[in-house]
């Protein structure tokens, strides 16, 4: 039975890393997002650094990755840049491959 248990509690513990790591993949993607829009824009360091953080805090709004998508584009259009749905999901994606990148060389 403490066979059981433990091998119980180590899938729980596995589980708990595996979503922990998640959302710090989802937080770092979003960063680095914000800091791709804010280059699109043309915004000074301080402002990119301040709009990156809101990119952050736009995942939190609603589940999945839709509301970080509308708040790119609406942003980036407003701004003049010229772009579309595609290239934000395209940065989205690519963006999540360097997060993940980097958290693993950080670990």
């Amino acid at each position: 039975m403490t066979t059981f248990n433990d091998r119980d509690r180590g899938e729980e513990a596995k589980y708990a890393h595996d979503e922990e790591m998640m959302f710090r993949i989802q937080a770092r993607r979003n960063r680095l997002l914000g800091e791709w829009a804010a280059g699109e824009m043309k915004l000074s360091p301080a402002e990119a650094d301040a709009y990156a953080k809101a990119v952050v805090q736009a995942d939190f709004e609603e589940a999945g990755d839709e509301d970080v998508i509308r708040k790119l584009l609406g942003d980036l259009t407003s701004a003049g840049v010229d772009i579309d749905e595609a290239r934000v999901r395209s940065a989205l994606e690519e963006k999540q491959v360097e997060a993940r990148r980097q958290l693993m060389g950080e670990a």
